[in-house]
């Protein structure tokens, strides 16, 4: 069966930093682009990052560019996001999640995305 996993998330104080994976099983990983998406309290998903099949196209939501880093690893069939200079703002459940078509590579739009693990849980505080 397609089975995605997160794993990587935990309570983390302001500055501080997590890696997050998202390991695959189930398909073909090298096909697909792989995104970040996360759900804070009181908010709708919304997108974090996503990575094209090569690694070729990579996409920021504005609000973590320069801090967070995505990555995969098709050997494995892992994707990573690096969180670094974590805020307040960044506490959420974090999905990982695979896009529906082959084509549109790199896009970062929920509706693009038809699979979805079931989350780890960030916690940013003091």
């Amino acid at each position: 069966q397609l089975q995605l996993v997160e794993s990587g998330g935990g309570l983390v104080q302001p500055g501080g930093s997590l890696r997050l994976s998202c390991a695959a099983s189930g398909f073909t990983l090298d096909y697909y682009t792989i995104g970040w998406f996360r759900q804070a309290p009181g908010k709708e998903r919304e997108g974090v990052s996503c990575i094209s099949s090569s690694g070729a196209i990579i996409n920021y939501a504005d609000s973590v560019k320069g801090r967070f880093t995505i990555s995969r690893d098709n050997a494995k069939k892992t994707v990573y996001l690096q969180m670094n200079s974590l805020k307040s703002e960044d506490t959420a459940v974090y999905y990982c999640a695979v896009a529906k078509w082959v084509t549109g590579q790199g896009v970062c739009v929920i509706a693009d995305f038809g699979s979805w693990g079931q989350g780890t849980q960030v916690t940013v505080s003091s």
